[in-house]
């Protein structure tokens, strides 16, 4: 063969060998878009995203959608830069969401437990808003702590140290003039059993008072249940939007105002929204969906109102209370606070 055809044939293998990589190679980078969205006032497999057992929901309307990040793994070459190029797409490394030292499975565990864990946060916090009573219950006790052998996981604690307890903070109040090594009493219930306990409280490097070593979170102490029909999320930024779809269902009137709502936000059970991320992928999916109304995280304001979608109006909120009232507001006609 000629020179000239050599330098054609080995130009070939090149581009050849270039084209396979970059179609079948993958690269250390995951595709973060817009993700599905779920109105939390309608169904889901012909099931209520949010419902009631034990009391009459009150009629809802117009929409509560919550919204997701759609996370592309195992992406090629070609496929990474047809994303990227798109400029629905964002490229990030996929360490941040899949570390090396834990596999895909302890990932998703996690992820599904955080989305569990801001279901509960929802109730509790819509619960507390609008002023039912909650218990504590022990979440976990501290091996060789305080009261390790004595309570265990899932006890309701009624009284700490002489002082009745229904929050999960009156925990640490009421032992808030106690010192190390000094005996308490501790009344709590057990398979709806009362029971009392003298427990010699234990030391914390951080704290001067005495340790009761458990952790106490907050659960409704109401004779209904809500049941949160999704099991195919993960992460905890439903919570707001949960919140919200509670308090609609329990109260008379439509928050919404029958307008298509959208947001997003961690909860905790004090009602304070937290910032999450993906807020311009979200604010994208909810615009697709349909949503005029966006309510979007103190803390992600700026973010998101670089990145607003046409048609979009966004709803500064810091807590649940906040959330409410900007709902109820615009049904009157008041203004709002807003990211701009």
């Amino acid at each position: 063969m000629s020179r000239r055809t050599w330098t054609l044939v080995v130009s070939f293998a090149l581009v050849a060998a270039l084209g396979l990589l970059g179609a079948f190679v993958t690269v250390p980078y995951v595709a973060l878009g817009p993700g599905p969205t779920y109105d939390t006032l309608g169904k889901f497999n012909d099931s209520e995203v949010v419902q009631i057992k034990g009391q009459p929901e009150q009629p809802v309307g117009g929409h509560l959608t919550m919204t997701t990040v759609s996370v592309s793994d195992e992406i090629t070459l070609f496929g990474a830069f047809g994303l990227w190029a798109s400029g629905r797409y964002a490229l990030a490394p996929r360490d941040e969401f899949f570390p090396p030292d834990k596999s895909q499975k302890e990932v998703e565990q996690e992820n599904t437990k955080a989305f569990r864990d801001s279901q509960t946060s929802a109730e509790v916090a819509a619960l507390r808003y609008l002023d039912y009573p909650t218990k504590v219950l022990v979440g976990e006790v501290a091996k060789g702590g305080a009261v390790d052998g004595t309570i265990e996981p899932g006890d309701r604690l009624l009284e700490v140290n002489g002082r009745a307890v229904s929050r999960a903070e009156q925990v640490r109040e009421a032992l808030t003039d106690t010192k190390p090594g000094q005996q308490v009493p501790v009344v709590f219930r057990r398979d709806g059993e009362r029971r009392t306990a003298q427990v010699t409280l234990g030391r914390a490097e951080d704290r001067t008072q005495g340790l009761l070593g458990v952790i106490p979170i907050d659960r409704p102490d109401v004779p209904f249940q809500i049941d949160i029909g999704l099991d195919e999320v993960g992460g905890p930024s439903a919570g707001l939007v949960f919140a919200l779809a509670i308090v609609d269902k329990l109260t008379p009137g439509e928050l919404t105002g029958g307008r298509s709502v959208a947001g997003t936000g961690e909860i905790d059970t004090q009602g304070k929204v937290n910032p999450i991320g993906g807020i311009p992928f979200k604010m994208v999916a909810a615009r697709e969906a349909g949503a005029e109304l966006f309510l979007v995280p103190a803390d992600n304001c700026a973010e998101a109102a670089s990145h607003t979608p046409d048609g979009l109006r966004l709803v500064k909120v810091s807590t649940l209370r906040d959330a409410v009232k900007a709902l109820e507001d615009l049904q009157a006609g008041r203004s709002v606070p807003s990211c701009s």
